[in-house]
This record gives structure tokens, sequence and C-alpha cells, in this order.
């Protein structure tokens, strides 16, 4: 079962702004220069692709040095936040206890690579568990969402009443549905070229 119908992950976009610079994690980068931006660089990631912003003025040889400082930058912080299998095993268990009375307990949870359309999958007859490997970077009460989302997949199936009450426990479902909408909708977008001319 997904995460929701009403969030799924749309597919990644298909043209790519940038490259990352050689030696990079693969992904897409896209730069976008604003005139008023001063001196100030900042980067953040959008679904599978980074947005770096900086300002108009720079040159093509600066924009590139900021891009690989906030490419490692942005790597650097997620090495710290990613939670690995085990540990989301763990995560899934407390959320369990403080949200469902313990009573949704998973054979297995675990990151998976080819959910690109969905954020999370459940089977119940085997206790597993399947997070995108999308949600890795995203804030911590996103995730937590989507991992009790499929907990009370174990319990309920479907997305009935029942269900929901299952959520209304956790504060932060509507805002984590809010940024899950953002980032489906965001993928949408077009997305302009990095390569200016005139």
């Amino acid at each position: 079962m997904s995460a929701d119908p009403l969030h799924r992950a749309s597919t990644p976009p298909r043209r790519t702004a940038s490259q990352p610079p050689a030696g990079r994690a693969a992904g897409q980068v896209e730069v976008r220069r604003s005139a008023r931006r001063r001196r100030t660089v900042s980067a953040y990631r959008e679904g599978d692709r980074t947005v770096v912003l900086i300002p108009e003025r720079m040159s093509a040889a600066e924009e590139e040095r900021w891009v690989t400082v906030m490419l490692d930058k942005l790597a650097a912080q997620e090495s710290r936040r990613v939670l690995g299998d085990g540990q989301l095993a763990e995560r899934a268990a407390q959320l369990s206890e403080q949200f469902l009375r313990g009573e949704a307990r998973p054979e297995s949870v675990r990151w998976v690579t080819n959910q690109n359309t969905r954020w999370g999958s459940c089977t119940p007859a085997e206790g597993s568990i399947r997070l995108s490997h999308r949600l890795q970077g995203m804030p911590e009460f996103v995730v937590d969402y989507v991992l009790l989302h499929e907990l009370a997949h174990l319990l309920v199936p479907g997305h009935g009443p029942g269900f929901w009450r299952l959520l209304e426990a956790y504060p932060r479902t509507e805002r984590a549905r809010g940024y899950l909408e953002g980032v489906v909708a965001a993928d949408r977008l077009p997305h302009l070229s990095a390569d200016r001319t005139g």
C-alpha cells in the first residue's frame, strides 16, 4: 500500500539544469540566480534535485565552485541525518510505542531505491515496510510521518476513517502531508535551464 494516494512522489524530472561536478553524488543540480541576492549562497534538496541559490552577478567559475561547496555541505548534513536500515527499524518501534500503543510490529523496515512513484509501501501479510530513498535528507518529521503511515497499514488496510484516526495522534501529520505535496508540486513545475544567453 502506498503512503497515501495524495502523496505519491512524481517521477523524477528528466531534464537536468546542470550536472554536479565530477566526483559528486549523482543527481540534478539547478542553479537559480537572483538580482536581490548580494553575497549569500544557499542550497536545499527538492526530491532528487539540488537547488543552489546564488547572486546574479556571480561568474561561471564562481558558480561552479559554490555548487561544489554547497553539495559537500548538504552531503555532510545528510550523512549525519540519514538513518540506516537498523536505525529505521528502531525508529519504527519507537513510533509504534509512542503513537500506536506498540501494536504495529513490522518484521522488516528498510530503504529501497525502486520506489520513485510513492513514498512508502507496506505488505501486511509479510509485515514489511519499505521507504523510498527519496525521503532521505528530508526533515525527520516527514520521514516519521511516512513511517507511521506505513505502520498504521499493518493495523488497518486502506485509507478509511479508522486508518486516519490512528494518524490523528501524530501532531505533525498535516505539516508532513503539506511538505510532501509541495515536493510533488515542485517536481511538476517546468525547470529552467542554467544556461542563459543574451
